[in-house]
């Protein structure tokens, strides 16, 4: 994204980034189609989730970082299919031994299988040890603006609040808790999870997110890569929008040119 003036930069652990586009590597035809999508959505941001992707864990197998650099993206990886603390710490610690001590991770740890909707109290345990073990933790969570506040003030470097559910596409479904969660907000705050189409990343970004982490919404598109780059400017045109203030709303019209010294 271009610079813009009095924005203040996305940055996450002492990083600053160009792209608040933040995408998944899950979900796609082959890794030809992953790469390929990534690319046209501009993100510089890679989340790959370690317990079912082989960035070299299975010699022998396919290797997305063949085709995923980590000299040109950041790689997030995630604990995506882990149910319980003990689990995503394990998967954690597995990460950064694969990727030569990488500490930016992305926590989430999940309650069930059919709303994958975040264990508030097994994060806050995990969120916990990974802190304390020197991990940059990115978190997802719940949309309670009280959990969200704990996870800040533990030492997370950013709060991941849902939209809607993993793989729903149904869109920012609770604004008014993230705003609450925006407001009072101490590190980046980012939507994960619920984003369908580019109008949602866009709505996300102008309520005043930092960014938004989205795979479904490219991967399961009819045109993946036409939905990479449309959210690609759908999230530059929501922060240009968020920056700039809507005009208030009214409920009657008023006209567009001034009424003053008209010809009569």
């Amino acid at each position: 994204m271009r610079a813009v003036p009095n924005d203040k930069p996305f940055t996450l652990a002492g990083r600053t980034y160009q792209s608040r586009l933040l995408v998944g590597t899950g979900k796609y035809k082959d890794l030809d189609e992953t790469r390929d999508a990534i690319e046209a959505s501009g993100a510089e941001i890679v989340t790959v989730a370690v317990r079912r992707t082989n960035i070299g864990q299975n010699p022998g197998e396919p290797n997305l970082l063949d085709v995923i650099s980590p000299e040109r993206y950041t790689i997030l990886p995630n604990t995506a299919g882990c149910y319980d603390a003990e689990e995503a710490v394990r998967t954690c610690r597995l990460a950064r031994e694969l990727l030569d001590g990488h500490k930016l991770v992305k926590l989430e740890v999940l309650a069930d299988q059919k709303t994958l909707f975040p264990n508030v109290i097994e994060t806050l345990k995990a969120a916990e040890v990974l802190v304390r073990d020197g991990f940059d933790v990115m978190v997802y969570t719940s949309d309670d603006p009280i959990i969200a506040r704990q996870l800040a003030e533990m030492g997370c470097i950013a709060v991941m609040p849902l939209a809607g559910l993993i793989g729903t596409g149904l869109g920012i479904c609770n604004p008014y808790n993230l705003r609450i969660i925006l407001e009072e907000a101490t590190v980046p705050v980012l939507v994960d999870a619920g984003v369908g189409t580019a109008s949602d990343a866009t709505i996300a970004m102008e309520l005043g997110c930092e960014a938004v982490l989205m795979n479904s919404a490219i991967a399961h598109a009819q045109n993946p890569l036409l939905m990479a780059q449309a959210m690609k400017y759908a999230i530059e045109a929501g922060r240009l929008a968020y920056l700039a203030g809507r005009m208030p709303k009214k409920l009657y019209a008023s006209a567009s040119s001034p009424l003053e010294g008209l010809i009569r």
